[in-house]
C-alpha cells in the first residue's frame, strides 16, 4: 500500500466554445498534455479514470483510450454531477495508493456550450407539468415553482438568501463584489473562458437570471477537458530529479456525500457535506485553514462563494460577510480565492471542473502561474460540489524535493 501520493503531471485545455472538437478529442488533448507535462506515457498507466456527465452512458473512457493507447488497463466510467472530476481523479488515486498500480490518469471532459439552465441532474431544464404519479423524484410532479426551485440557479440563490437571513451582513451589492473579484482575476488566466474585467455597476445592472444572481453572477457553460496523472511515493523516487521537484503532493482527497437530515429530503443543502469533507481533509493533511495559500471553491454562482467559505472554514460560523470583506479573498489577501477567475468566469464544463481547479493550485505549487502566481505557495486546496450530491477536497502540497 503506498503512503505517499503525488501528482506528476496535469493539464487543462482552454475553457470556452469548441465547435470543431468533440468531446473525445478535448479529452484527449488534455490526457496527452498531462502525460507530457509529467515526462510519461499511456504506457505507464495502470488504470484510467474518465469523467463525464452528460454523455456518461457512452463509455467515455473506452473512447477515449482508442485516441490515446490501448493497452488493456482497467477504465473507470464516472459521472458524479459537478464533482465529476475530482471523483476520477479520488478513482485514480486510490488505485495507486491501495498498491494496485503505480500511476494512473484521470481524465474530465464536458461539451456543454449553449445548454441553458440546468436542473439538479445536469440537464436542461424541462417540466412538461403533467401528471405522472410514478417514479422515485418528483412522484407526482415537478417540485420546481411549487417548492423552490430544481434550477441551479435558483437553487443557489435560495442557499444565498438563506445565509443571510440566518447570519446577516449580506446584499445584493455584496454578492455582485465577489463576482467582480472573480471577473478581475480571470484577466490573468489565458485559459479562462471569459477574461473580462466588469465593474460592479455593470454586474448589478446585467441580467436578473435568479436573484440575487445576475448573469455575471453564474457559472459559464463551455466546453473544457482537464487530466492528470497521479503516482506512488515510492515511483516518484525513481524519476528524474526535474519530475520529483514538480510533483505536487496530495495531502488528502475526500469525498463525501449528504448524511440524512429532514431538510435535504425536499430542498438541497450545500452545506453539510461540505463542512464534513473539509473536516476530513484537514485531519488527513495535518494542516488548518490558517496554512492555505490559496483556494480554488466551486463558486458555480456568487452566492455560492460565500457560503462556502464558512463551509470550508476560511472564516468563523457565519462569519463570511466578513470575511469578503475585510479583502482576505483577493490575489493579494490572506486567503486568495478562486484566482482562476473561478467557475464564472473560467467556466464550468461540469466534469472537467474538479480537475482543473486542481490544476490551478498545482501550477501555483509549482511556481508555474505567470502572472497570477501567488508568491511562497505552498497548501492549496480545492473544493467541488454536485448536487444529488457530492462533495471532492483536495489539499495539496508543494515538493520537497
Amino acid at each position: 500500500m503506498a503512503d505517499d501520493i503525488f501528482i506528476l503531471g496535469i493539464n487543462m485545455t482552454k475553457f470556452g466554445k469548441h465547435p470543431d472538437k468533440d468531446t473525445i478529442d478535448l479529452a484527449a488533448e488534455a490526457a496527452m498534455a498531462a502525460l507530457a507535462d509529467g515526462g510519461v506515457t499511456m504506457q505507464d498507466m495502470g488504470v484510467l479514470a474518465a469523467g463525464n456527465l452528460m454523455e456518461a452512458a457512452a463509455g467515455i473512457g473506452q473512447q477515449l483510450q482508442k485516441q490515446i493507447g490501448q493497452t488493456g488497463i482497467p477504465v473507470y466510467n464516472v459521472a458524479n454531477a459537478c464533482a465529476t472530476g475530482a471523483t476520477a481523479l479520488r478513482t485514480a488515486i486510490m488505485a495507486v495508493k491501495s498498491g494496485e498500480c503505480e500511476m494512473g490518469l484521470a481524465v474530465g471532459v464536458e461539451k456543454l456550450s449553449g445548454a441553458g439552465l440546468l436542473g439538479g441532474g445536469g440537464s436542461a431544464k424541462s417540466d412538461k407539468k403533467v401528471f405522472e404519479p410514478k417514479g422515485r423524484y418528483g412522484a407526482v410532479t415537478s417540485t420546481d415553482g411549487r417548492i423552490g426551485t430544481n434550477t441551479m440557479p435558483g437553487v443557489f440563490a435560495q442557499i444565498g438568501m438563506e445565509y443571510g437571513h440566518k447570519y446577516g451582513g449580506t446584499s445584493f451589492e455584496l454578492f455582485a463584489k465577489i463576482s467582480e473579484k472573480n471577473h478581475a482575476h480571470s484577466t490573468l488566466n489565458p485559459l479562462a473562458a471569459y477574461t473580462k474585467k466588469m465593474t460592479l455597476e455593470e454586474i448589478m445592472g446585467d441580467m436578473m437570471i435568479a436573484y440575487p444572481n445576475t448573469r455575471p453572477m453564474c457559472s459559464a457553460n463551455c466546453d473544457g477537458a482537464a487530466a492528470a496523472v497521479v503516482v506512488s511515493g515510492a515511483k516518484l523516487k525513481t524519476l528524474s530529479l526535474e519530475q520529483q521537484r514538480r510533483a505536487v503532493k496530495v495531502s488528502a482527497s475526500v469525498l463525501t456525500s449528504d448524511p440524512w437530515q429532514e431538510s435535504c429530503q425536499v430542498l438541497p443543502d450545500v452545506n453539510t457535506l461540505t463542512k464534513m469533507a473539509a473536516k476530513q481533509a484537514y485531519e488527513q493533511a495535518g494542516v488548518s485553514p490558517e496554512d492555505l495559500d490559496l483556494v480554488e471553491l466551486h463558486d458555480c454562482f456568487a452566492t455560492a462563494e460565500l457560503v462556502h467559505y464558512d463551509n470550508l472554514g476560511l472564516c468563523e460560523e457565519g462569519g463570511a460577510a466578513d470575511f469578503f470583506n475585510s479583502g482576505a479573498t483577493w490575489r493579494d489577501g490572506k486567503t486568495p480565492v478562486n484566482v482562476s477567475g473561478g467557475l464564472e468566469s473560467k467556466g464550468h464544463p461540469i466534469a472537467a471542473t474538479g480537475i482543473a481547479n486542481i490544476w490551478e493550485v498545482c501550477h501555483h505549487l509549482r511556481g508555474e502561474a505567470g502572472d497570477r502566481q501567488i508568491e511562497g505557495a505552498k497548501v492549496g486546496l480545492a473544493h467541488v460540489i454536485g448536487l444529488g450530491s457530492a462533495c471532492g477536497v483536495h489539499i495539496l502540497e508543494k515538493s520537497a524535493a
